[in-house]
């Protein structure tokens, strides 16, 4: 039975205190029922004996305290999931917003799920063919990986979240991939831009996007990911389905939660952020993986815009301690037009060597990978020598390096956002350019390797 409440005491943004509540959870949904008749959702942050803080989902303005009344629901957020789920649109609370039909539900599950049990899970082991060069070929993602994106204010990571939504891949098993897309905290621009590209192309009909806009409430920005992952556990683990979900900004979903904590009064942590945000993020970011006699699974790229391109600020830092590495976006390389702007040398795959080989990629790769690093590396470190004591202190091995470093970031990382290269592809592109150099200097790749990649005439 749904018992009503004329009990609000007080009313601090958008926190609501109701007094002598009983039997109510934490996470609760409520309805508070204005004067007039206007309902407004919230949710239940807090219990403290019989009194209740909840937040709301929508403005407080209008709340008349001794007028107003509070029904609890008996349940927490949930979504509504089937299959129809594909090809929609969705705000950040589950509700359709592309002016399609209400979906017909299979059954309704807890947006918060359940975690991974540890022992069920199942290693990462399958490559996942993005089309972007500087990630298949150097910072490989792998099937049941979290990968994330670190950008920085006014970086094009929005382009490039849309071309990896695009063009991802699992190869041999493209009719059951799917993609869960949830941008937080975007501007309506930005929105139309995802959902435009999306539909342009065709990806809508094998995605799943949630929406929510800046000028949404913070409490709805916390939910959203969830929403997401909720729609992607389905996919993954009752449609047996590949799906790679990307989130765009989780420095909006902190900032959302930095401003709940505050309005709670809570003793702030490093930056102000909550001491809890890194369990806050985990308890997202670990509902990626494979489980064990489970054919699906769910990838995880998060996109997050680092303060000030500070790699050490909590969202950054913290992302790093729970994920399996991050592609970095360069200010330095955009400015030199370079798209996508990605800064192979601090980007770092952790599983790379789990996705790739023969089989999965090809037998070359590891050794190409490894040789084309040590190149780069080594041209840059030239080209700063050659900027302190001039081109003439440089030998001709040195000036080969040089060169290696310019086209490699002209040919191999700058690719544009509608070029979507096989795997193939990007590995000849890597033997091109390692034709520069001399057979001698390729001391990290094996002499059967060289020896079919490598023409008699580069020897």
């Amino acid at each position: 039975m749904i018992r009503e409440y004329r009990t609000i005491d007080e009313v601090a943004g958008p926190l609501v205190l109701v007094r002598q509540v009983e039997g109510v959870t934490n996470g609760e949904l409520g309805e508070i029922e204005l004067a007039n008749g206007d309902i407004r959702q919230c949710k239940v942050l807090e219990i403290d004996g019989s009194n209740v803080l909840v937040q709301l989902y929508e403005s407080a303005a209008g709340i008349n305290v001794a007028q107003s009344k509070v029904r609890f629901l008996g349940k927490g957020a949930e979504l509504a999931v089937s299959l129809d789920m594909l090809g929609r649109v969705f705000d950040g609370m589950g509700s359709p917003m592309d002016g399609g039909p209400a979906i017909l539900a299979e059954k309704h599950l807890d947006i918060n799920g359940a975690p991974i049990n540890p022992v069920a899970r199942d290693y990462p082991a399958e490559f996942i063919q993005t089309g972007v060069s500087a990630i298949d070929g150097l910072n490989t993602l792998v099937r049941g990986q979290k990968l994330p994106i670190f950008s920085g204010s006014g970086l094009p990571h929005a382009e490039l979240a849309a071309q990896i939504a695009r063009q991802s891949k699992v190869l041999g098993g493209e009719a059951n991939f799917a993609v869960v897309f949830a941008a937080v905290g975007i501007t309506f621009e930005e929105a139309d831009f995802f959902i435009s590209d999306f539909k342009k192309t065709g990806a809508i009909d094998r995605t799943v996007l949630f929406i929510n806009l800046a000028d949404d409430p913070a409490v709805e920005r916390i939910s959203t990911p969830r929403m997401a992952l909720t729609a992607a556990e389905f996919l993954a683990f009752e449609k047996d389905m590949h799906v790679l979900v990307i989130i765009t900004d989780i420095t909006n979903y902190a900032e959302a939660l930095r401003e709940v904590s505050a309005a709670r009064k809570e003793v702030p942590g490093r930056r102000g952020y909550p001491g809890y945000l890194y369990t806050d993020l985990a308890t997202m970011y670990e509902r990626a993986g494979r489980k064990i006699g489970s054919e699906g699974s769910i990838t995880m790229i998060p996109i997050l815009t680092m303060p000030e391109d500070d790699k050490t600020h909590p969202i950054p830092d913290l992302t790093g301690y729970i994920t399996e590495g991050q592609v970095i976006l360069s200010r330095e390389l955009h400015r030199k037009g370079l798209t996508p702007p990605i800064d192979v040398l601090p980007s770092l795959s952790r599983l790379k060597d789990k996705g790739i080989g023969k089989g999965k990629t090809r037998e070359d790769h590891a050794d190409t990978m490894n040789q084309l690093f040590a190149a780069y590396s080594r041209g840059k470190d030239t080209k700063e020598l050659m900027v302190i004591l001039g081109e003439a202190a440089l030998t001709d091995v040195d000036k080969l390096y040089a060169r290696f470093s310019d086209e490699f970031e002209k040919r191999y990382v700058s690719q544009g956002y509608e070029t979507n290269r096989t795997i193939e592809e990007t590995l000849d592109i890597g033997w091109d350019l390692l034709k520069i150099l001399p057979r001698g200097e390729l001391k990290r790749v094996r002499s059967q390797h060289l020896d079919k990649y490598y023409p008699d005439e580069h020897k």
